[in-house]
């Protein structure tokens, strides 16, 4: 195993269980550059504060992420979101307006609610509102997220809505994030039903029998763990062999032989049967570069966005906003330093002190990369001064945490699926080899955990197949 992130511990983990299953005797070893396992999932725990570097959520739609934490024993450590203060806001024009209920990052499945809204202007709520008269397009061919939200609903829905609220999952450019490659749902509403409205309303009806309703991003469907995300990768580090794994350990060089491959790190050589990269594309690429050119190509070309998130702690009578919800996002139109904001203290429990409230606020992503070219005081200046306008925050935070992922979110470019095929045409040349990760079948923690036990799967095949 190369790279010891979730993809890579799942990967690990699922291989030595399958190969107990079908009898073949699996000797790991798991590689590591960081000095640290569980790549961007990390917790900070002190003073009474679960503060998330990186992710903070699993998504609950997707199965493979909560699966696994019951079959590893951590099913009683989820933990679900607060009931208490359900919802999401946008930014706008000094504003935070709440999400209407049944608005679903760019289209609404209840009309009344969202023409009631001011998050857009009335001539761009008509517009959306005539959404189930715009003729279906006919074509397959792979289309932008902006000329897909333009095209159907209007120009001002795109900054306003579905730029801020897709920003805040995927920090990409809408005008070459590739909607079948994220979204493809809404493709198929259009398809299906002729319109992007009418698909989300049967969604909806079928969903929940046409009661109740979801406010922005449906908040029911993400969960936690009680000591932060960082219990998942610490417990796949537990049921790993003693010993085998090797931190601070970056891969030089990796070599195919006649039977099996080279491992080549700073300190030594491996041999190995079989190997799984799960490391960014561009990593993966610098690996394979002399062994499979045509592959390495295809990796090196998915883009990856640098981001950074920023926790800020402050006491909670300095916070001054009395809006019921657990964060807001910021369209890219703003121009303002922070791309998105969660208010961690409630969206779950027990996330501070009752004297404490804890604020994570999102900075950088495809569209904003300069602003983290400043240094961690300047950012923290920054984001502070616009939370002190948006939220009435009367104090400067008691502490600030600022935590950079350079180049560590992949781009799902217009064509990127097309790019996937070509990926694994020219990985089948390479039954003992397997790529892991988020650079290919979607970037949530469920998606890299999916992509491991693939992995996983591919790998005891073909050793199966040699035995």
């Amino acid at each position: 195993m190369i790279g010891a992130g979730i993809a890579g511990l799942t990967t690990a983990y699922r291989l030595r269980k399958l190969g107990e299953e079908r009898g073949l005797s699996i000797d790991l070893e798991v590689l590591e550059s960081a000095p640290r396992a569980g790549g961007t999932i990390e917790t900070v725990i002190r003073d009474g504060l679960v503060m998330e570097r990186g992710a903070d959520s699993i998504v609950t739609e997707k199965p493979h992420a909560v699966e696994l934490c019951h079959e590893i024993g951590l099913g009683e450590r989820i933990l679900p979101t607060s009931r208490d203060h359900a919802g999401s806001l946008v930014y706008r024009d000094s504003r935070l307006l709440p999400v209407p209920d049944g608005l679903h990052l760019m289209a609404p499945s209840r009309l009344l609610p969202f023409l009631a809204s001011p998050l857009l202007s009335w001539p761009g709520r008509l517009r959306v509102a005539l959404e189930p008269f715009v003729r279906r397009r006919l074509d397959d061919a792979d289309e932008s997220l902006a000329d897909f939200v333009r095209r159907r609903l209007g120009s001002e829905a795109l900054v306003r809505l579905a730029q801020p609220m897709v920003g805040g999952i995927y920090t990409a450019d809408p005008e070459k994030l590739s909607l079948l490659a994220t979204m493809p749902r809404f493709i198929e509403h259009e398809r299906r039903f002729g319109s992007v409205i009418r698909g989300m309303a049967a969604q909806r009806r079928a969903r929940e029998g046409g009661v109740g309703g979801a406010r922005g991003p449906r908040y029911d469907l993400f969960v936690a763990l009680c000591d932060g995300l960082e219990e998942l990768p610490r417990k796949l580090v537990s049921l790993l062999p003693a010993g085998s794994l090797r931190l601070r350990s970056p891969v030089t060089r990796l070599i195919a032989k006649p039977q099996g491959w080279s491992v080549t790190t700073e300190a030594e050589t491996l041999d190995a049967d079989a190997v799984c990269i799960a490391t960014p594309a561009y990593a993966a690429a610098s690996m394979l570069h002399d062994l499979a050119p045509k592959l390495a190509g295809e990796l090196a070309a998915i883009e990856h966005a640098s981001s950074a998130t920023v926790n800020l702690v402050y006491r909670r009578e300095d916070v001054g906003d009395p809006v019921r919800a657990f964060g807001f996002v910021v369209p890219a139109i703003e121009r303002l330093p922070l791309i998105a904001c969660t208010y961690s203290s409630r969206k779950y429990a027990g996330r501070s002190p009752e004297d404490r409230f804890l604020l994570r606020a999102f900075v950088g992503g495809a569209l904003f990369p300069e602003h983290l070219d400043q240094a961690d005081d300047a950012i923290v200046d920054s984001v502070h001064a616009c939370l002190a306008r948006m939220l009435r925050i009367r104090a400067r935070p008691l502490e600030a945490m600022v935590s950079r992922y350079p180049h560590s979110m992949p781009q799902y470019h217009v064509g990127h699926l097309a790019r996937i095929d070509r990926i694994e045409t020219a990985l089948a040349a390479f039954p003992t080899l397997a790529l892991a990760g988020n650079a290919y079948h979607g970037t949530g923690i469920p998606d890299c955990i999916a992509s491991g036990d693939a992995a996983a799967e591919r790998l005891v095949r073909a050793l199966g197949a040699q035995t």
